[in-house]
């Protein structure tokens, strides 16, 4: 009977101090290439901005091929706030058939958010040589989703 209790006891204390916790923020950028479908790139420590990123991604693939200008956004995501940021900054755009998302952290600076997601976007962007035409629908996509999901949007 004591060591059944004691085998009780050591799993328990093994289970409270060993369990699996809350998903560590990435220290390195998350970079994830479906060829032919889409590109993401996501600064450091916004990996848990991936699920709804993809559900764009399969939302927008039906969209019409051409390619657009950018479209940025404000994100307000519970998931990705549970880390620290009240919100993050979403790029999207499609240039040569292939969508294009960049989620950037806001400036610690408290600049614009605009020219901070801007930046990065470009940065991602010049391996993606091309220029489009303004496209509506990304953003009344984007809009639904995050709608569809609980999560806060806003266009800058």
């Amino acid at each position: 009977m004591i060591e059944f209790a004691t085998i009780v006891t050591l799993s328990i204390l093994f289970l409270i101090f060993f369990r699996p916790g809350k998903t560590p923020p990435l220290e390195n950028p998350l970079v994830i290439e479906r060829p032919g479908q889409y590109h993401m790139t996501l600064a450091p420590q916004l990996n848990l901005a991936q699920p709804f990123v993809e559900e764009l991604a399969g939302r927008l693939g039906g969209m019409a091929a051409s390619d657009c200008d950018t479209v940025y956004f404000e994100v307000k995501d519970r998931q990705v706030a549970a880390h620290g940021f009240d919100f993050y900054l979403l790029a999207i755009t499609r240039r040569n058939g292939m969508l294009l998302f960049q989620a950037a952290r806001p400036s610690s600076k408290g600049g614009d958010q605009v020219e901070t997601i801007r930046e990065f976007a470009e940065g991602v962007l010049k391996r993606f040589p091309g220029e489009g035409r303004r496209c509506d629908e990304i953003a009344e996509i984007a809009i639904q989703a995050a709608g569809d999901r609980g999560i806060g949007i806003r266009t800058l």
